[in-house]
């Protein structure tokens, strides 16, 4: 079977082939152009050397740098002037002095543009390769994938290419071998390292009905997994789509930049004009004035510029990748570093998303109150209501009708012809249901951070269930730093404010926005925005609107269970430390992206006036500015070394 190469490995391949044709027809040029100086013999007479040198650079400039001189040349017939332009002009008019010294009294640039074109490409290739290792992380997550597959077929286990799983196979996977793709398991018991997804050290443990990701390895007992996604569908598919997405993506002062370029290129075309008229007008120079031109369009160049984010970009988000963080859009990156307000879901965000019930409140049999608030509750998909019917244990439920789900603040349905509301205070307040005999208890309940549901029959309150979503083990540390950073931490949740307040006080929150129903938080986040921009941290499924309407959405999940689409920053795992290390990171990759910008401007200020007065060589001008590319791919890679 043949490798699949990729892109940047043909681009690498496709730069290596021109650097050392283009060296190899410069190599000679260099030769005849210094032998004599340095041996003060004479190997040809000086028309021979001119055209030897032209017939060498010929190849250089227009066969292996035939891409360059296209693209520089294509701005001046459609006005938008790239850094290919200025190079392109330069290179070809310093050939151009070779043929145009027959008929002037000039100096002959034209082997100083084949070493132009060949410094050029040389810088090229060193990009091409630095663009290369910043994006093998993609190369490493493709690899991260199980070539074959264990199933099961006909009562036979077989081995197959992963390419040949279909939905619903049952998968057989061993200790020590990689789970082939996502899917659910149906027996066994294990656990999984699924560090090379969400960048979470513990391995995960998995029995009877657990979700598994493909890719991730199968720790010490056998599995045996029903296949659910396949291809692109799985999530390791979308995690590559989304760094391949970040790589190509602009943020907001890469728009400036670009913006900064086309202005920059056409100014320094004019310049080029009025330095060589400068020479010759007023110290009559001809041949000077023609050297300092081509060594400002040289120096001048701006491909570090055009380098500045795009590298800075690759690099961070394959840090990110490594550590659970997908970064989905580029502008996130930017605009994180102006959050003010971190606003955070309650529900498997601060907390684990899986309630159990901690204390029973009956005005009736204990037994009966259970048998009644589960059979309702067995209808509905709300974590809560699982907790209810787990804590049941029912074999069998009571008869249901006209059940219905009020959003945001329970259920309700008819019981052997009685009527049956379960929820919180609001869902009894509307259905004209008085609290007062129980509100005292209500009260305790909620003092405790439990979130309390009222179970009412015929309008009449039969009991209490006080139900408790665990905290995260890390939530309190997250928050703690995020303090600490000068963030303002705010928790929105549908609970009342005295529940929500005994959770917040827990981790550390001190706002709280509480009786918010999900379809209300997304107008919160827009409260908050006329105040100062703010980043939502959701579980990328109910707060979808919320992550959208945010300045930065930080979706956060687990698995396949995380809403992809959601986030401007995606996190793979449960835990809000996430949230620190994209904020670390955030901050760390725009740091960088300042820096190469400086450095690219750097070069430019600094040269620009020595190229203009002819001290810069034109050969000198490019090194200088293959040095500015090169020191700005150098200081993006120095990101990997950042601890977030």
């Amino acid at each position: 079977m043949k490798e699949e190469i990729s892109l940047e490995e043909l681009e690498i391949r496709s730069w290596k082939k021109r650097l050392v044709w283009s060296w190899s027809f410069t190599i000679p040029i260099v030769f005849l152009m210094y032998f004599s100086k340095l041996t003060g013999m004479m190997l040809f007479e000086e028309k021979t050397m001119i055209i030897l040198q032209l017939i060498l650079a010929f190849p250089v400039i227009f066969i292996f740098g035939s891409q360059t001189i296209k693209a520089g040349f294509r701005g001046f017939y459609t006005f938008y002037f790239s850094m290919d332009s200025l190079i392109a002009l330069g290179t070809v008019i310093a050939y151009l002095t070779g043929i145009l010294q027959f008929v002037f009294d000039i100096q002959d640039y034209s082997g100083i543009s084949a070493m132009i074109m060949s410094i050029f490409i040389t810088g090229k290739y060193i990009e091409s390769v630095a663009r290369g290792k910043a994006g093998k992380e993609i190369k490493k997550l493709i690899e991260l994938g199980a070539k074959n597959a264990r199933v099961l077929r006909s009562n036979k286990e077989i081995e197959i290419p992963i390419s040949e799983v279909k939905i619903d196979d049952v998968m057989i996977i061993k200790p020590g071998e990689k789970i082939p793709t996502d899917g659910i398991v149906i027996k066994g018991e294990s656990s999984v390292n699924e560090s090379m997804i969400t960048g979470e050290s513990l391995p995960v443990d998995k029995k009877k009905g657990s979700n598994v990701i493909g890719a991730t390895i199968n720790q010490y007992g056998i599995l045996y997994v029903k296949a659910t996604k396949i291809g692109q569908d799985t999530f390791l598919a979308h995690v590559i789509d989304l760094v391949e997405q970040a790589q190509s993506s602009k943020v907001p002062i890469q728009k400036l930049a670009d913006k900064i370029t086309s202005i920059f290129v056409p100014v320094i075309l004019i310049l080029s004009i009025l330095t060589f008229f400068g020479w010759y007008l007023f110290f009559d120079e001809l041949t000077k004035g023609i050297g300092a031109a081509i060594s400002v369009l040289v120096i001048a160049c701006p491909c570090a510029l055009g380098l500045a984010t795009p590298i800075a970009l690759t690099v961070s988000s394959g840090i990110g990748a490594k550590n659970g963080i997908l970064i989905r859009k580029g502008e996130a990156i930017q605009t994180m570093k102006e959050i003010k307000f971190v606003v955070f879901d309650k529900t498997g965000t601060i907390t684990k998303g899986e309630p159990e019930v901690r204390e029973i409140y009956s005005l009736i049999d204990e037994k009966k109150l259970m048998l009644i608030t589960a059979s309702l509750e067995n209808l509905s998909e709300h974590p809560i209501a699982k907790s209810i019917v787990k804590k049941a244990n029912l074999k069998k439920y009571l008869e249901v009708k006209n059940f219905k789900i009020v959003s945001g603040k329970g259920v309700g349905g008819s019981i052997s012809n009685k009527k049956i509301f379960i929820g919180n205070e609001k869902l009894m307040k509307e259905n004209e249901i008085s609290l007062k005999s129980i509100q005292a208890k209500i009260d305790d309940f909620e003092n405790k951070g439990y979130t309390t549901m009222i179970v009412s029959e015929n309008k009449k309150i039969i009991g209490i269930i006080g139900v408790a979503d665990a905290i995260k083990e890390d939530s309190v540390r997250a928050i703690k730093i995020l303090n600490k950073k000068g963030y303002k931490t705010i928790m929105i949740t549908g609970d009342n404010e005295r529940t929500a307040r005994a959770i917040a006080s827990q981790v550390g929150i001190t706002m709280v926005i509480s009786n918010v129903l999900p379809e209300d938080k997304s107008k919160k986040v827009k409260e908050l925005q006329k105040k100062g921009k703010v980043a939502f941290v959701g579980d990328g499924i109910n707060d979808a609107p919320a992550l959208k309407n945010a300045n930065v959405g930080i979706a956060i999940g687990t698995g396949t269970d995380i809403a992809i689409e959601a986030g401007d920053i995606i996190l793979t795992n449960g835990s809000l430390m996430g949230v620190v290390k994209a904020v670390n990171l955030s901050k760390a990759t725009f740091s960088k992206i300042k820096q190469n910008l400086f450095w690219a401007f750097a070069y430019n200020v600094f040269a620009i006036p020595l190229a203009v007065m002819g001290i810069l060589h034109p050969v000198v001008a490019e090194i200088a500015m293959a040095s500015s590319s090169i020191t700005v791919v150098a200081n993006a890679n120095l990101l990997r070394r950042k601890k977030i």
